[in-house]
């Protein structure tokens, strides 16, 4: 199993983030966040599902299992630092005085 670096997954996000013609930045952020709240549920999901078979088949491929909950739980912990930037943020916007 090949890990990608994360300059890469970075380059992706910020290329994708482009706006094309025609596109609003509310909708691309509104899709951008849904699918990245898809992506890291799916992430947890596989990362249960691999827990679940592990336990019952006996540990054939720790090492595996271990790596789909690190990357679970990395994500997680990335969608959590994103809603809290996106949080102060929004309370930042309302302190201010027009």
């Amino acid at each position: 199993m090949r890990i990608a670096p994360v300059s890469n997954e970075i380059q992706k996000i910020v290329e994708s983030g482009i706006k094309g013609p025609g596109k609003s930045t509310s909708e691309s952020f509104a899709s951008e966040l849904k699918a990245g709240i898809q992506s890291v549920n799916q992430l947890q999901n596989q990362a249960e599902s691999a827990m679940q078979s592990e336990s019952v088949s006996g540990a054939t491929n720790i090492h595996e299992t271990m790596l789909k909950l690190e990357e679970a739980d990395v994500s997680l912990r990335l969608m959590t630092k994103v809603r809290n930037k996106a949080v102060d943020a929004y309370h930042e916007m309302m302190r201010m005085q027009f």
